[in-house]
This record gives C-alpha cells, structure tokens and sequence, in this order.
C-alpha cells in the first residue's frame, strides 16, 4: 500500500463516502501481513520509497507464490529477484500475470507508470560487457518498475575507451550513473573522471583466473582514485537501484 492508497482511503472516511468497517477491511494486514513462509513487510513502500523484494533464490516455487499472491492484493509494484528460468515457469503457471525477464532472473507485475515529474533526471546504466548484461538488467528493470526514467549505454568497456568518449552528451544529461563491471573494475573510476553526477558502482563475478568471482573488481572500485563512486555488493544490480532511486527520488 503506498501513501497515494492510504490518503484516499482516509479521504473517502471523512467524506462519508466510505464506513470506517470498509476502511479497516480494506488496511487488513497493514502494516504487516503474517503468512506461514513469511511477515509481509506491506507499509515499506510508504515508510522508505521502495516496496517489499521477494528474494527468490533460496525459496521453492509455491513459497513464492504464495507470498507474491499476498503481496498483489496491494498496489505496490511486484518484484521478485534471482529467479531462474525453470522456477519462473512453474510460479507463473498458478500467476500468468506476472512477467519474467529472462536475463535479469525477476518476476515482475504492477509497474509503476513511468514518472519523470518524481525525479530530477535519468538514471543511465553502463555495463562493461555482454558478459555483465545479467546484472546491468537486474538494475534497470528494477527502476523502470519503480516508475524511474532510465538510460543505457551497454558494452562500453575500458578494453575500447573510444566508445565511452563517444557518447559524452549521454554521461553528462545522467543525474545518476550506475556503472557494472567485471574484470578489474575499472569503468567507473573512468566514467567518475568525466561527470559530476554521482557513480554507483557494481562489480561482477565476471573475470578470468584471479578474479576471485569479482573480489578483484570490487576491491579495484572501492580502491577508486576518482571522487563520487560508491560501491555496492558483488552482482548487486537491485542494490544499485535502489540507491540510484534513493538518490533520484525529489521528496514528497
């Protein structure tokens, strides 16, 4: 339930156009939602501008859906992460309206309408490689069903600078860059050295021999010479978008 809900529902209380038993049947569960696999977290939305994830891997199919059922008798959008494709089938057998996009492993349904009026710019993602797309893609279907205006610039890798110099208009119209990388980490200490929009920077488990499954990208972002990069988890595309709405996000 988000704050746009909750004020119409009061609303309708005073005006008369609602009973107070209506009201109270329509916040059952709120702010919370015990089920038998999970307490429902519904007010987070309201309380901190992002909704409730369901972290998919790790749970079975029917723990899903039942939380995800739960979760759709309110209109906050639906994400469900790290699923993959032979769990995705099973859950939208018994939920058709749930959408999966295969490369970024998410469920999703009730998107927020895109909403340029809530934010101060765009958000642009940058991934090094095709090989990084799965998490670049985590973010970015993240903020587009959070309503958030959203740019991207893929395969823009250090091993070929020029096209990354190449689009310069592209980097400085971002109010925020969300920057994925495996290998040595090196693109977002680049694109900080180029624009004054905060970078977030996300490093993959995508390099050869000692890359350590993206320690070596992670300790080359945290050990960044540019000023204005931070630094999220190993593969945590949902992590950096939700900083990148934290940051974008104009105040209610």
């Amino acid at each position: 339930m988000n704050q746009t809900t909750l004020t119409r529902i009061l609303n309708e209380v005073q005006s008369g156009a609602s009973t107070v038993a209506q009201a109270l049947e329509r916040l059952r569960g709120f702010p919370s939602e015990n089920l038998a696999v999970a307490c429902i977290d519904h007010q987070r939305r309201l309380r901190t501008g992002i909704p409730e994830v369901i972290y998919g891997a790790g749970k079975s199919s029917e723990q899903i859906v039942t939380i995800a059922q739960a979760m759709l008798e309110h209109d906050n959008p639906l994400l469900i992460t790290r699923v993959d494709s032979a769990k995705a089938e099973q859950v939208r057998k018994q939920l058709p309206q749930l959408l999966y996009a295969e490369e970024a492993r998410m469920l999703t349904a009730n998107p927020a309408p895109l909403s340029p009026q809530r934010y101060q710019g765009e958000t642009l993602i940058i991934c090094a490689g095709t090989s990084d797309l799965p998490v670049a893609e985590e973010a970015r279907l993240t903020l587009t069903t959070f309503g958030h205006p959203v740019a991207q610039f893929y395969d823009a890798g250090v091993a070929g600078l020029h096209r990354l110099l190449n689009r310069q208009e592209l980097l400085q119209q971002a109010r925020v860059i969300v920057v994925v990388a495996g290998m040595e980490g090196a693109l977002p200490s680049v694109v900080a050295g180029l624009v004054s929009a905060p970078v977030i920077a996300v490093p993959t488990s995508v390099g050869y021999g000692a890359s350590f499954g993206g320690i070596a990208a992670l300790l080359g972002m945290l050990n960044s010479c540019a000023p204005g990069v931070a630094v999220v988890n190993i593969d945590n595309g949902f992590g950096a978008a939700c900083m990148a709405e934290a940051i974008n996000c104009i105040p209610a």
